[in-house]
């Protein structure tokens, strides 16, 4: 063994990560990151004993180190990271040292999902909506996690618009095997498919858990049964299922599903992005067809198709005459879609241009901040079910 083995060895991780696996595509769409606990706190308390450590503070301190953690080791997807209702509860001036942190890290805050967990005691109620919607203001997808275990109040579901749903590890494992477990998760499920949200099942241990999973309505999932405990970003993960089996339909009403169900993770970087930055991306993610370079204020500027992209460059000297120069020359206008839109409307939409009609569609909000993407694809085998 090298010394930087041994070292290695005996220097804890910063930071565990976990790859967030979409089974309709079988890519990494995201990376959740876990800060390593800290030590004792250090220094004299009030009473000349130790100091008692201020539960939100380390909350907000772990969110930053996995952000910066995750910073090193220069990931373009997407960052999920967990935060404790009581946290954001407490107080503006703990958001606001938040957002400086994780803004210090070089993200922008539509790249980071913060997932919410932990108790929703009633009295806290209005401190906890008002900090939610303080995050949404700044542009951060919220999630919440815990659902179906933790208490968690329906309606602020809606109250909180919901990005991601996060079920309870420990019922999504489950409802595999226990038939009213099942129908709860079902229930949680169509519940969030109805709430235009995504749906993510962690702690997946074995395939048959997966399988149930993805049957059930679930896309997005997580766990040993899909990546080892050591994962890295560019590490490959492992889907235990096969192309052949597809979830069933599930009854809809009206104009059927919204495109918002079929809504993944976009890899964004800034509308001045070169074609050097933007080929450093997709090497580094696969999966990813294509990078949505966005403005100051988020908002979709071009689209970077990845076939196309990768053609150009390419080339006879390709590489020599575009890397240094701004992706945008190679790029094409957005495609938006608002994330009220009916899918079918969405896939119309898509093909009404005939050159890029497989192009991914932008997903945006109300006032066009780009929530994410839409392969169409996935369009086209939900409208065919």
């Amino acid at each position: 063994m090298s010394a930087t083995d041994t070292l290695d060895a005996l220097v804890p991780a910063r930071a565990v990560f976990h790859p967030v696996v979409d089974l309709g595509t079988g890519a990494v769409v995201a990376v959740e990151a876990h800060a390593a606990p800290a030590g004792p706190a250090e220094g004299p308390g009030p009473s000349g004993g130790p100091a008692r450590p201020d539960p939100a503070s380390g909350d907000v301190r772990r969110a930053v180190e996995a952000a910066r953690a995750a910073a090193e080791l220069r990931t373009p997807l997407p960052l999920q990271i967990g935060l404790r209702a009581e946290t954001l509860a407490s107080g503006g001036h703990l958001l606001d040292g938040l957002h400086r942190g994780l803004g210090e890290t070089g993200r922008r805050p539509q790249e980071i999902i913060l997932c919410v967990g932990g108790g929703f005691p009633p009295a806290r109620r209005p401190a906890l909506a008002a900090a939610l919607s303080a995050l949404r203001r700044a542009g951060y997808p919220v999630g919440l996690s815990g659902l179906g275990s933790a208490h968690t109040p329906l309606d602020l579901l809606v109250d909180g618009a919901s990005y991601l749903l996060k079920l309870d590890p420990g019922l999504a494992r489950s409802a595999a095997a226990d038939p009213r477990r099942a129908a709860l998760v079902a229930s949680l499920v169509e519940l969030a498919h109805r709430l235009e949200t995504h749906v993510l099942a962690p702690g997946m241990t074995t395939r048959d858990q997966v399988l149930h999973l993805r049957e059930a309505g679930v896309r997005l999932v997580q766990g040993p049964a899909l990546a080892p405990p050591d994962w890295r970003p560019g590490m490959p993960v492992h889907i235990p299922v096969t192309g052949e089996r597809e979830p069933p339909a599930r009854p809809g009403a009206g104009l059927g599903p919204r495109v918002s169900e079929f809504t993944l993770p976009a890899v964004t970087l800034p509308r001045t992005a070169t074609a050097g930055e933007v080929l450093t991306v997709l090497n580094a993610e696969t999966g990813a067809t294509s990078v949505v370079l966005v403005d100051e204020r988020q908002r979709p500027s071009f689209t970077v198709d990845r076939t196309r992209f990768l053609l150009q460059l390419s080339g006879a000297y390709g590489h020599a005459l575009h890397a240094r120069r701004p992706a945008a020359r190679l790029a094409d206008p957005p495609r938006p879609v608002p994330r009220t839109v009916p899918a079918i409307a969405a896939l119309r939409a898509a093909g009404a241009e005939d050159e890029r009609v497989y192009d991914d569609l932008v997903v945006v909000d109300e006032v066009g901040r780009c929530l994410g993407i839409v392969r169409v694809a996935d369009l086209i085998r939900a409208m065919s079910r």
